[in-house]
């Protein structure tokens, strides 16, 4: 009895070792799969919250907004808790995680999701496409030929002849006593002239039969 006794006690003494053993081992791997990179995404803002990441500053976590920096790259130990604000936006945007582990290469993470447009957003409005130019060319406007002009008809100047001979129109009356050198007032002039003459030859006409009838 007291053999088998000692016998067992050794054998429960090793499996009570190897049971803390592998308990320990389990203990210090916990953390090690306990990263919990836990985000979401809205129409405004992203959400992190990344936990039970050692206490390593190594753990590097990165966010872009289509292919921008919205989160530069930035060093944590154990945990990080951020709320990041998205820019005005009237088109979906994709959004990238990139979280990566001091403690190896499995526990890295690079995820994509898509921020939707918030509600009441106006669209910018749609930018107007020119015309296509049309493939007939243009008409060139044809050269106008200018108007024959007719030659001007040389006017003809009168022969010496021609000239000397006295114009068929009557001249005005203005001409004619500029000429003569008489005016208006010369048929009264003569008219008074002829009054006298008769007059004069009649008083020589009564004195001479007055001197025959005293003879």
């Amino acid at each position: 009895m007291t053999l088998f006794s000692g016998s067992w006690r050794r054998r429960g003494a090793l499996i009570t070792a190897a049971t803390a053993g592998a308990l320990a081992v389990g203990l210090s791997a916990a953390p090690a799969f306990a990263h919990t990179p836990t985000w979401s995404v809205t129409c405004s803002e992203v959400s992190l919250d990344l936990t039970a990441y050692g206490n390593s500053d190594k753990n590097t976590v990165t966010v872009t907004v289509d292919g921008k920096d919205l989160l530069p790259t930035e060093n944590f130990k154990d945990g990080f808790h951020k709320k990041l604000t998205l820019p005005e936006h009237t088109n979906e945007l994709s959004v990238r995680l990139i979280v990566k582990a001091a403690d190896g290469d499995q526990f890295n993470r690079d995820e994509t999701k898509t921020a939707p447009v918030c509600e009441g957003t106006t669209p910018p409005p749609a930018e107007s496409t020119p015309p296509a130019p049309s493939e007939t060319p243009a008409e060139t406007p044809s050269e106008e030929t200018p108007a024959e002009t007719a030659p001007a008809t040389p006017t003809e100047e009168p022969t010496s002849s021609e000239a000397a001979l006295p114009s068929s129109q009557p001249s005005p009356a203005g001409d004619n006593l500029a000429e003569t050198g008489s005016s208006s007032a010369t048929p009264m002039i003569a008219g008074a002239a002829a009054v006298v003459v008769v007059a004069g030859a009649g008083i020589m006409w009564a004195a001479r039969k007055r001197r025959t009838v005293q003879n």
